[in-house]
């Protein structure tokens, strides 16, 4: 039976950071981002379904949450000022980005790697999919910016009214409905957010 090093690769993933050129609070690594991502991407899928009639399968796009940056495992996590920079770039690196995709499918055992294919090549996502990931990816940035501002830490000031500028362009009932409910909470101290629910 030949081995794999998909697993290995994928453990490494906590030991690329994000948010790479900006002074944090606190580090973010790429695998509680993408366990945070998920956990959102679950929830906007739930509150469509239940609140705004739509039939998204909510285990799968928190699956396809888990594995949406996780070719950046082999590419590390290019900051957005220079992933965007141009349009040439931007179109070279999701190049380099499918390439590492398709590397890391390539580590599957034979047997499991359409399984896997399906969660980590993004052209296998159903548009619906697609936008859930997206959506839930920029209000986890988002919400990374105010727990740094929250802590007095003003360098993510610019990136905060970038990610509400791409908010507003992502805007859904969904993503409002989380934005009222959720959110305000991630401004609060421990003691805020544990004051109405004791042990």
């Amino acid at each position: 039976m030949t081995q794999s090093h998909f697993f290995a690769h994928l453990s490494r993933l906590k030991l690329i950071n994000r948010w790479p050129l900006m002074r944090n609070v606190r580090t973010e690594n790429v695998s509680e981002h993408s366990l945070q991502v998920a956990f959102v991407a679950h929830v906007l899928a739930l509150i469509n379904n239940r609140l705004f009639g739509a039939d998204l399968n909510a285990e799968r796009i928190a699956l396809l949450a888990m594995y949406h940056d996780a070719s950046e495992v082999l590419t590390g996590d290019m900051p957005t000022p220079i992933k965007y920079y141009n349009a040439q770039i931007a179109h070279e690196y999701k190049n380099i980005e499918k390439n590492a995709q398709q590397k890391l499918i390539d580590m599957v055992p034979e047997a499991l790697r359409e399984d896997f294919r399906l969660l980590i090549d993004e052209q296998h996502y159903l548009p619906a999919e697609k936008a859930v990931v997206k959506q839930a990816d920029v209000l986890c940035a988002y919400l990374k910016c105010l727990e740094e501002i929250s802590a007095g830490n003003t360098e993510f000031t610019l990136a905060m009214a970038r990610l509400e500028k791409t908010l507003n362009e992502r805007r859904s009932p969904a993503m409002d409905y989380f934005q009222t409910v959720f959110l305000p909470s991630f401004s609060l101290s421990l003691d805020e957010i544990s004051q109405d629910s004791p042990l």
